[in-house]
Parts: C-alpha cells; sequence; structure tokens
C-alpha cells in the first residue's frame, strides 16, 4: 500500500467518524424507579442497533419528576408510574407526544428476614414487624397503592405507626434490604429481578385492593426536535421492549392483569 493510498484511507476513515459524530445525539429519560431494571436492559437492546447514540436515564419518584418538568428540568422523555402525571403535562403543553400507556404495575410484599411467599397483608398486623417500608404514598404512585391497599384490608391504622416511608419504590427496597424494615411493599418488577430475587421472596397484593396502576410516557416539549426520543419512544412499542417489560411482570395494554 502506498503512501498516498494510505492517506486517502486515512482521510476517508476520519471524514466517516466525523459524520458518525455529527449524526449522534443524547437524551436524558426520567423514568419511575419500577423501570430501573427493565429500562436498563431496554436502553442495552436499543443501543446495540444505535451505539452513537447517548442515552442517560435518571429514576427516581414519578411525583417528584412531574414537579421538575414543571419547572424546567431538561428530560426528554418522562417514563411515569402513574399515568396521571403525563396527562397532566400533556394538559399543560408541555408534552411533545401524546402520552403513550405502556404498562401496568403490581404491587408485593418483601422480605429479606421471612419467607415473604407465607405472608399476606394480615400478617403486618403481627407486631414482630417493627418497621414495614413502602414508598412515599404524597408523590409516589406505588406508596399510593400501597395505602389504599392497606386501607382496603382494614390495616391502615393499625400499622401505620410502624411505617417507614422511601423517597421512590426503589429506595422502599433498600430499607429492606439493609434491614431497616422487615418487610417492604415494592414493584413485582423489582421483587422479580435476580439481584432483588436471590435475596428474598414475594407474595403479590391482589389488584382488588387498590386502584391500577396504569403508567405513561411522553415525549417531553424540550425534546420536540429530536429524533432520537421520537425513535426510542417508538423502540417500546417493539416486540424486544416489550418482551423485556413483560419478563419484569409488567402487565402490557391490552393484555389481562394477572
Amino acid at each position: 500500500m502506498t503512501t498516498k493510498t494510505l492517506r486517502i484511507l486515512l482521510a476517508i476513515a476520519v471524514f466517516l467518524l466525523a459524520m458518525g459524530s455529527a449524526h449522534a445525539e443524547k437524551i436524558t429519560i426520567a423514568a419511575a424507579a419500577d423501570l430501573k431494571f427493565a429500562m436498563d436492559d431496554i436502553v442495552k437492546g436499543f443501543k446495540a442497533t444505535n451505539p452513537a447514540d447517548e442515552i442517560d436515564v435518571i429514576y427516581g419518584s414519578s411525583g417528584k419528576f412531574h414537579t421538575q418538568i414543571q419547572q424546567g428540568a431538561p428530560y426528554d422523555l418522562f417514563f411515569s408510574a402513574d399515568i396521571a402525571f403525563p396527562r397532566e403535562l400533556a394538559k399543560a403543553g408541555l408534552a411533545a407526544s401524546e402520552v403513550k400507556p405502556y404498562a401496568f404495575g403490581r404491587i408485593v410484599l418483601w422480605s429479606t428476614t421471612v419467607d415473604a411467599t407465607k405472608l399476606t397483608l394480615q400478617s403486618l398486623s403481627d407486631p414482630k414487624f417493627a418497621r414495614i417500608a413502602i414508598a412515599n404514598p404524597k408523590h409516589a404512585p406505588y406508596g399510593k397503592r400501597a395505602e389504599e391497599a392497606l386501607r382496603a384490608s382494614g390495616l391502615w391504622e393499625k400499622v401505620e405507626p410502624r411505617l417507614v416511608y422511601g423517597e421512590n419504590i426503589a429506595h422502599t427496597a433498600q430499607f429492606v434490604q439493609t434491614g431497616n424494615a422487615q418487610v417492604g411493599v415494592i414493584a413485582l418488577a423489582l421483587a422479580v429481578n435476580p439481584e432483588l430475587a436471590s435475596k428474598g421472596g414475594y407474595w403479590l397484593i391482589p389488584d382488588q385492593l387498590h386502584e391500577p396502576l396504569e403508567q405513561g410516557f411522553i415525549v417531553t416539549k424540550r425534546a420536540a426536535g429530536s429524533a432520537l426520543a421520537k425513535r426510542f419512544a417508538d423502540h417500546m412499542g417493539s416486540a424486544a421492549a416489550r418482551a423485556v417489560m413483560t419478563k419484569y411482570g409488567f402487565v402490557l395494554p391490552g393484555e389481562a392483569v394477572r
């Protein structure tokens, strides 16, 4: 290979690299904490065919993200554990897409110190459960549903003095993992992940005891011109993304709640 040919090939390589960089995009996703493991897998799958694009995901409380977006937080997509939050943002003109439902969540009793598969909500009346973790009902949809289930079971007044509140559902699981609570009401999507499943079992709380945990997302107004945001939103409807959601115990729109 001559020096001239080598220079030409090098120039072409530099040009192609520059073109790739020019077309690479970056988005930031605000996602409910129950999506931690599922969304990590979905992003990984998306990037396998879109390696140049950069996707940052921040996990937390849906209610807090809702407030932050109203205040101008730089999120391009918002995945909420309660579809009401993105609907409110869309109504306020802060969405660049329709509100898209993506799943129904489920809540479970989970423990690392007792066999939760043998528990029911009525078990929580036992004083041995000195600390019971739930997400904060004031801004976390999973916490609100936990409160509804406890009230429907006639247990709220009995257990309220022993409740400890997580900022989001992942923080709630941490209370149980670290021994700061003997049992917790967490998302099924977290309990089935190998990281948590290896540490404790769970009991599925009947969905008749609480309002549905219908979840939805939007592309925010900030990302109105982002081709990457639109592509990722479309990817959520793909067979690959739906398979990941099913793997983590989510009920997909159109399916019967188990």
